[in-house]
This record gives structure tokens, sequence and C-alpha cells, in this order.
């Protein structure tokens, strides 16, 4: 990773997404006040009163030998890893920031590949992070993951005909998913292609993408169907390619998203924030 002792900020909040998902992002060293993310997400995301986000990222100046650090915050004030957001967040760096950057991403360790407006990111790896069997008596068959955040993914016959509103709370706080779950549905098209949606939790409402969701729900394909490269479209204009490296005994490693990121531009709050 290039060295930091010339990175300059230009804005302190700006606006960026990844496959539908749009976040706002805070430089750490252009703050003048006191920061609390917690307090700041709730304040500026929420759809209504606020700027209807995804979530809130705080960033710190990369620095060269180390990860980078970033924080991020959903819509409810809670803190979380996100893995569309943390794509966007490449968005932000200069130029020469390409190919491998290592980040801790709010606790968890994961890779970004910056390969100019497409961004890669590796999730995150090791004992926990893993396929689970869903609860019982679901409607459709399931299965619940940790990757980072738990997901919850069922898989239908058509996913345009599922009333998310009244599908989707029930089974987001599950009984027997005692951190509740982003709920995530997926209608397969062909080998290698499929469409999915997803409810997430913090937000609680359905949102245009949820990288975690296209993640574990690949991982599940590919113990399916031995195919391990798929192509998802979320409700937000980009795809999202999806690879698992290898999969075994229900734990992946090497599982890669890839997908574009834009800055959508640079904010100054009303008076009313």
């Amino acid at each position: 990773m290039p060295g930091c002792c010339d990175f300059k900020v230009h804005s302190l909040y700006t606006l960026a997404s990844a496959s539908g998902n749009v976040f706002a992002f805070v430089w750490k060293q252009a703050l003048r006040v006191a920061f609390d993310g917690s307090e700041w997400a709730r304040l500026l995301c929420p759809r209504g009163h606020g700027l209807g986000l995804d979530g809130l990222f705080l960033l710190s100046a990369p620095e060269s030998g180390a990860p980078w650090l970033i924080e991020h915050w959903d819509a409810d004030g809670s803190r979380s890893f996100c893995s569309n957001g943390t794509r966007a967040a490449a968005a932000l760096l200069p130029d020469e920031f390409q190919g491998l950057i290592e980040v801790r991403s709010t606790d968890e360790t994961v890779l970004l590949d910056r390969r100019g407006t497409e961004v890669g990111l590796r999730l995150p790896q090791g004992e926990d992070f893993r396929l689970m069997d869903a609860p019982e008596n679901l409607p459709f068959p399931a299965v619940y993951a940790w990757t980072g955040t738990p997901q919850l993914v069922l898989q239908v016959p058509d996913i345009d005909s599922i009333d998310f509103p009244t599908f989707a709370p029930p089974l987001r706080f599950h009984s027997e998913l005692p951190f509740g779950a982003n709920v995530s549905v997926l209608q397969v098209l062909s080998l290698g292609s499929a469409k999915i949606r997803t409810w997430e939790r913090g937000v609680e409402d359905e949102t245009l993408s949820c990288g975690q969701g296209a993640a574990a729900a690949t991982a599940w394909l590919a113990e399916q169907t031995g195919l391990e490269k798929w192509l998802f479209q979320p409700r937000g204009i980009d795809a999202l390619c999806l690879d698992v490296g290898k999969l075994q005994n229900r734990r992946w490693s090497e599982l890669w998203m890839r997908g574009n990121v834009r800055i959508l531009g640079d904010i100054t709050l009303g008076p009313s924030f």
C-alpha cells in the first residue's frame, strides 16, 4: 500500500455506492467536532428524516505496511461489518491505490482488489465463517451462514412474487437465530446465474443489494451444484460476480465478490443536521 504522508482529504462527507447500496463516508482526520458513529448514523442515514443511506463509515488515512482501518454503522446506529460498503470505500482512495489492499473493516480482516472502477473483496474466512443448517419448517429450502454478520438465505421459485414486508420480518427475528439475520431470497435463472433480494437488519427494510447475502448464497449454491462461480443480479444496477475458491466442511476460503463502485459526490449538511 502506498504511504500516507501526502494523503489529502478534500471533503468531510462523501457519498459512494456499490451494487446499489449508498453510503456516507467521513474521514477521521477531517473531523473538527466530537464523533459518535452510532449517533451520527441514526441522524444521517434513515429514510424520511435522513438521507436514505444504507450506512455510515469512518475512514482513517491508510498507512504503509498496516491494514487500512475503517468502521461502519447501520442506519439504526448498530456497528457492523459491511462488505459492499467496504468495497465502495475503495473508490475514495487516490488512483495510485490499486491491486491488493489489506483492510480491517469493523473488526473483520478482508482483502480488497482494486482495478479501476471494479473492486473485489475477499470475504472474512476462518473457523467461524461457514454455512450452517437453517431453522426447520421454513417455507422454502434455506441455509444459515455467518459471513461477519448473520445471513439467512432461502431459495424460491420467483423472487418477484415475494411480499417482502410481510415475508421477511418474522424470519429476520426468528426465535432460533440469536443474532437475528439478514434475510435473502434467491432465484436460480440458469446454472451460474441468479437473482437475489435482501431484507437487511439495521436498515429494517429491503435494500438494493447485500454483498454478504450474495456471498452466502454463492457458497450454498456451490455446495449444491459444484459450480464455484456465480453472477448475481440484485435490485441495484450493478451485478455481483462471486467465486468460491474452496469449500470444505461448509467453510469457505478465497470467497471473492467483485463489482463496480462509484463516487456519487460530496455533500454539505444543512442546519437541521
